[in-house]
């Protein structure tokens, strides 16, 4: 191979420079252990469930009990990460989750059927999650400089689609083996080792030197930093706008079915469906070199919107799985370029005490976003078809957002800082 070939595949390749800091490596190396790990759980705790009621209405009720916890948990976690040494928080919480992962493992080796105890623990475990996400996003900051930013979220994001497709096809694999105790047994030991790994990263306690109480004024503080910064504000409305108008999932199960051919039962149509957006995403991340070049983070992010409205919108007119699945594809990508350059701007943009506040906003809207687009969806398909929702619901996002930036022009024109 030429020395021109692999200077032009660096330029291609993911952008691994940020893991030549240690503190970023290690703090990656974490995430990447739990990445596989916690969806062992996320596949689990609904199987559990339905085991021990035989009811889809009690699965339905892991969405609720671990939604809220995020929601509330998320907001306050922001103003946690803002006010106290954010290494501190994250061993902190991680410890949380690895004991909660601990007590799965317990009941369900015991036998126990209680559904009532197994969703309480989902509940308390997503609450230590919301206050870990937010400090573990907002603390990259200050171990990568400013031009490396959109190259760390790319690692980061590449490891978690990594995740979300080999970690339910594992599970999968191993449950009718190992069954569901080993499964949260398997998660238990990779929080344990990934704790490990952080315990070696700096302190960052507040840089400004503030002694803050992480109260209620903490979060309005917050609110109302975010209301006079437009572009913060526009990066999370274009999330909303993405997601709650364009996410088509909920319409997965009868397109499955009645579109592309699977059994009542389910089928391969289904499984490649809820696959192809985290596909999409992780191949591109794999290619994800060249975004740090780019300084024009609002045009980036406004683009990439266009384009998963516009793979929505082909998806919605797709008549065959293959092409379904490619306009999946497509979209998990285009979702990846702008999640990796709004994560940039809202940790570039903000001050390092608002960071974590604004972190918590982000896994609110994160969260928060497609489980309205499950409901919004829904409804819509029960009305017009799936193919109206989604392809409807994909002009929306292209509209909205064309609107948004129209409105918030000082998006658009913000450019990435250096150093």
């Amino acid at each position: 191979m030429g020395v021109g070939t692999r200077g032009r595949l660096r330029r291609i390749a993911i952008d691994t420079r940020p893991l030549k800091r240690p503190a970023f490596r290690r703090l990656w190396a974490s995430t990447a252990i739990t990445a596989v790990g916690s969806q062992f759980t996320v596949v689990a705790v609904p199987k559990q469930v339905f085991d021990i009621t035989g009811s889809s209405a009690y699965v339905g009720l892991t969405g609720l009990f671990g939604l809220v916890p995020l929601l509330i948990f998320g907001l306050w976690g922001g103003a946690i990460a803002d006010a106290f040494d954010r290494r501190t928080v994250i061993i902190v919480s991680n410890v949380g989750i690895a004991g909660t992962s601990v007590a799965f493992w317990v009941q369900a080796a015991v036998g126990q059927t209680n559904v009532w105890l197994v969703l309480g623990l989902l509940a308390v475990q997503q609450a230590f999650v919301a206050i870990n996400l937010p400090t573990r996003t907002a603390a990259v900051a200050r171990l990568v400089p400013l031009d490396l930013l959109p190259s760390a979220t790319a690692l980061t994001s590449t490891v978690g689609s990594f995740g979300m497709i080999f970690g339910p096809l594992l599970a999968g694999a191993l449950m009718p083996v190992a069954g569901l105790p080993i499964l949260y047994l398997l998660d238990s030991v990779a929080l344990v080792a990934a704790t490990l790994m952080i315990l070696r990263i700096p302190r960052m306690p507040p840089l400004d030197g503030v002694r803050r109480r992480a109260g209620l004024r903490d979060i309005v503080d917050g609110f109302r930093y975010l209301a006079a910064k437009n572009v913060l504000l526009a990066s999370y409305l274009l999330d909303i706008i993405a997601m709650v108008a364009g996410m088509p999932r909920a319409l997965f199960p009868e397109m499955a079915e009645r579109t592309f051919g699977d059994p009542p039962g389910g089928g391969l149509a289904l499984g490649w469906l809820y696959a192809a957006i985290p596909i999409g995403a992780m191949l591109f991340g794999l290619a994800s070199g060249w975004l740090g070049n780019i300084r024009r983070h609002g045009v980036g992010t406004t683009v990439a919107i266009c384009a998963w409205g516009l793979a929505v919108i082909g998806f919605g007119l797709a008549d065959a799985l293959w092409l379904a699945v490619l306009f999946l594809a497509l979209g998990g990508a285009a979702d990846m370029v702008s999640m990796v350059y709004r994560s940039a701007i809202l940790q570039s943009a903000a001050t390092d005490e608002m960071r974590g506040r604004m972190q918590g906003v982000f896994i609110v809207v994160v969260a928060g976003g497609p489980r309205i687009a499950d409901l919004v969806h829904g409804w819509t398909a029960a009305g017009v078809g799936t193919a109206t929702a989604a392809t409807g619901g994909g002009v929306l996002v292209i509209v909205l957002t064309v609107v948004a930036v129209a409105c918030l022009p000082a998006f658009w024109r913000y450019r990435a800082e250096t150093g």
